[in-house]
């Protein structure tokens, strides 16, 4: 094959860009390289509401109208002291105080990005849990910092389920947060696994094209420029003739399965190569595993099958989400668009990897994929239309694409991780000390905060006495996990230190990302679909020995 072609046919064949990006693409470019135009707009029509206004809120609203967030709205109706000024980055010093603390940050917050709508708003929470029910619930995400038990007990009930509560709480160098809802459902989850080629259970037309190919006499060039799928569908096809003459028809479905076998496996594909440094074919080798390694559907994508059955789609007000999972459901099981295996598999992808190829055979291969992608997703349409569901073209071909990485996760409510089950409680003191001392602790607090100003002098056995009543009788706290914690919090149970707050705040509003924009994965009481029950969904974070772990 020759590549060469005249100047002219090169330049003249290049796409010049129509124009220079936008002010906006320019200045949100490395964002949308992570969550697109889709996630982009997401955040960008999202609410916020976070109270009050402490060095870590403003922390959290910094990484969050950095980005773009649409609207928030920063409650407080506290006056700035001498104290928030010296933490708060975000006032303007010694001009800030007694000023109210939420309108003063909101000047220094708005500063960061003139495309985000900030509000200040100095009225006090209480008050609007009684006469706001309704625009409290119109915020997306609403998130509290060291607020006290029973306001957060009263906001979670009123959002629940529909507005996402994050509480976040510190004091000193530790901290933790949580965030409370009933079902996240995830699409594009950007999981590391990439989707199956189906190189153990090639389409028709693949393996036409592999088996029609004349490896023997074929040009040396275009013999170093074959795409690793083709040899290795080439070589599995073959393998599986020779097994079938051998020992009888295996549906063509058999494959290495021994040692023994996987090695002679890797010595046919070196045995194919014409040349010794045919690059390809070393790719094709080291991806050899892809020929005894079934294509099937994930474990976690199965048992949303039963989480959303297909009368899901049908019922009086089915979701978008459960239509999808549901016509998904019935193309698993009966796919005409793939005669010899119309079983067990997901939509082909229509998009391929990397790999060491010629652009034309690399072409070549892509339209095969597109083409039987475009088949299957006929056949997906088929099942689609039969539920209640209105799913536009670009959501179907999101969805297919990320069909194998698909996660639905499931959270607490509020009261459910505060501080958690007695049971559940005890298990994480055994398995992960540090993580459930600093969170009994800050639990501790938060309710000894509630009742009463605690006396410092006492704080660490008061705070001790507390956590026994969040676990069964006769629990031991752990040592010296116990005493490092409780200590920590009774040398600064009010302290929002400058450091803390900035580490936290990058944490926070990358899972509030997360939930706004539906993509990657966030923080979770676990899989929706799966019936154990074992985890809180809290993020602990220690900035004294330097570390963050989950419960």
């Amino acid at each position: 094959m020759n590549d060469s072609q005249p100047i002219e046919a090169a330049t003249t064949s290049i796409q010049v860009p129509s124009g220079a990006p936008d002010a906006k693409t320019r200045r949100y470019d490395r964002q949308l390289r992570l969550w697109a135009a889709s996630g982009q707009a997401a955040l960008e029509s999202a609410r916020v509401l976070v109270f009050p206004a402490t060095a870590t809120a403003t922390s959290i609203l910094k990484n969050l109208v950095l980005p773009g967030l649409g609207h928030f709205t920063l409650m407080d109706d506290e006056i700035v002291t001498g104290a928030d000024a010296g933490n708060n980055f975000f006032l303007d010093g010694f001009k800030s105080i007694g000023k109210f603390r939420a309108q003063e940050a909101v000047k220094g917050l708005m500063e960061m990005n003139d495309g985000v709508d900030g509000v200040a708003d100095t009225r006090n929470i209480q008050e609007v849990l009684k006469s706001g029910a309704q625009w409290l619930k119109s915020f997306n995400v609403v998130i509290a910092h060291n607020v006290d038990s029973v306001i957060l007990e009263d906001l979670a009930a009123l959002l629940w389920p529909d507005t996402h509560l994050v509480v976040v709480n510190s004091a000193g160098f530790l901290a933790e947060f949580s965030i409370h809802y009933r079902e996240h459902q995830v699409i594009e989850s950007h999981a590391e696994t990439s989707a199956s080629l189906r190189i153990d259970q090639a389409f028709p037309a693949l393996l036409e094209y592999t088996m029609s190919l004349p490896l023997e006499t074929m040009d040396i060039t275009d013999h170093a420029h074959i795409p690793y799928p083709v040899i290795l569908v080439r070589a599995l096809e073959e393998w599986r003739r020779e097994r079938e003459q051998a020992i009888g028809p295996s549906s063509g479905k058999g494959y290495p399965a021994t040692s023994a076998e996987k090695k002679a496996f890797k010595e046919r594909i070196r045995a194919m190569m014409r040349k010794f440094d045919e690059e390809n074919f070393e790719e094709a080798e080291a991806q050899a595993f892809k020929c005894w390694t079934p294509t099937v559907i994930p474990l976690e994508v199965k048992e949303l099958f039963d989480l959303y059955p297909p009368s899901s789609s049908t019922s009086s007000s089915p979701t978008a989400f459960a239509g999808l999972v549901s016509a998904l459901s019935q193309f698993s099981q009966n796919n005409p668009a793939s005669p010899q295996y119309p079983s067990g598999l997901l939509p082909i992808t229509p998009t391929l990897p990397d790999m060491k190829s010629s652009t034309e055979e690399y072409v070549k291969l892509q339209k095969l994929y597109r083409a039987q992608s475009e088949k299957e997703k006929q056949v997906f349409r088929e099942y689609l239309n039969k539920s209640l569901v209105d799913v536009d073209d670009a959501t179907i071909n999101l969805f297919l694409k990320n069909s194998h990485a698909l996660k639905v996760l499931k959270g607490r409510e509020w009261k459910e991780s505060d501080p958690g089950p007695r049971e559940l409680l005890t298990d994480k003191l055994t398995s992960c000390p540090k993580e459930a001392a600093t969170h009994l602790a800050l639990a501790a607090l938060r309710k000894l905060k509630a009742k009463d100003k605690p006396d410092r002098e006492s704080l660490k056995d008061l705070l001790t006495a507390e956590a026994q009543t969040f676990l069964p009788s006769g629990t031991e706290l752990p040592e010296p996990e116990w005493p490092i914690a409780s200590g920590e919090i009774a040398r600064a149970p009010s302290a929002d230190l400058p450091t803390t707050a900035a580490f936290l705040g990058g944490l926070v509003a990358q899972e509030v990302i997360k939930m706004i924009t539906k993509q990657y994965i966030p923080i979770s009481a676990g899989n929706a679909a799966s019936s154990e029950n074992d985890q809180l969904g809290v993020c602990v974070v220690d900035l004294v020995e330097t570390w963050t772990g989950t419960l």
